[in-house]
């Protein structure tokens, strides 16, 4: 979001899992994730459920670190503990700060309206509002192109799944983005969170399309995680895998994060949905079927 508002000079430091646009790679780095490396989602999941049962933060920040980068401004979130350090964490890592703290802005985005504003007032707090507004306005544009197409097409049955062992339907803003690109989103609430979602369920609204969005995931890592799915009772006889309209996802760089690229994430779905209508050139690096 602040280089989307031409704003990354002002950066002193970043997350362990902000890297992009690139060059937001060479800041120091704060925070860092007690998950082990290499774990599988299974691993993963069962180590997210552990910690968060003893009321632990996923996430360690680097206290000296911050303090010796000096910032003004701290952005950070509150609308998923599980995804980064949480405004939580931030305001006890303030605690014991020496002299005047910086100020915290914590963003909570559950809808794709949600996210302009918070864009809007991350542009208030850096004092380019005017700039923000535009950056707003282009965003837009790009999305109602994709909705003025997608509108006059068939819908097809969706199901995006936002982790996959166990199994998790997309939630949030994901569904939304499903049906501005022209399809019927399945499995998980505009606005509310990612939910577990059984194999039985899935099979049994045997979707047009299998979109697999994995958080934190890249499109290699999804891949090889996807491959599970192949062993499940029944997948070979799904509406979906018959018509080879099984898809993989950057869930990572694009459909996780609540920020500009959500507008990439809609292209992304109407190429997949609608490939007769839409073509952005995302195919290979952010989906592959």
């Amino acid at each position: 979001m602040v280089c989307a508002l031409s704003c990354g000079g002002l950066l002193v430091g970043r997350s362990h899992e902000c890297d992009f646009p690139a060059e937001v790679t060479g800041l120091p780095v704060c925070t860092e994730s007690k998950l082990l490396p290499n774990s599988s989602s299974r691993q993963i999941d069962e180590q997210i459920h552990n910690l968060l049962g003893a009321s632990l933060s996923i996430y360690r920040l680097d206290i000296r670190l911050m303090q010796e980068l000096k910032p003004d401004l701290i952005l950070t979130q509150s609308q998923c503990e599980v995804c980064a350090a949480s405004e939580a964490d931030v305001a006890r890592a303030l605690g014991n700060w020496p002299g005047s703290p910086p100020q915290i802005l914590s963003l909570t985005p559950h809808r794709l309206a949600d996210v302009w504003e918070e864009l809007r007032r991350v542009a208030a707090v850096l004092g380019v509002s005017e700039h923000g507004k535009e950056v707003l306005r282009a965003l837009k544009v790009r999305c109602v192109d994709v909705i003025e197409k997608a509108c006059l097409l068939s819908r097809p049955s969706v199901a995006c799944l936002e982790w996959l062992d166990p199994l998790m339907g997309a939630g949030n803003w994901v569904p939304e983005l499903v049906e501005l690109a022209g399809g019927k989103n399945l499995f998980g609430e505009p606005g509310q969170p990612t939910g577990r979602l059984r194999w039985e369920e899935l099979r049994a609204a045997n979707p047009d399309f299998i979109i697999a969005l994995p958080c934190g995931f890249d499109l290699a890592r999804t891949r090889t995680e996807g491959s599970s799915l192949r062993n499940k009772p029944g997948w070979s006889e799904l509406k979906a895998v018959r018509n080879q309209r099984v898809f993989v996802c950057d869930g990572s760089a694009y459909f996780n994060r609540p920020g500009p690229r959500l507008v990439e994430s809609l292209e992304i779905l109407a190429e997949i949905l609608h490939p007769e209508k839409f073509r952005f050139g995302h195919e290979g690096k952010a989906w592959q079927k």
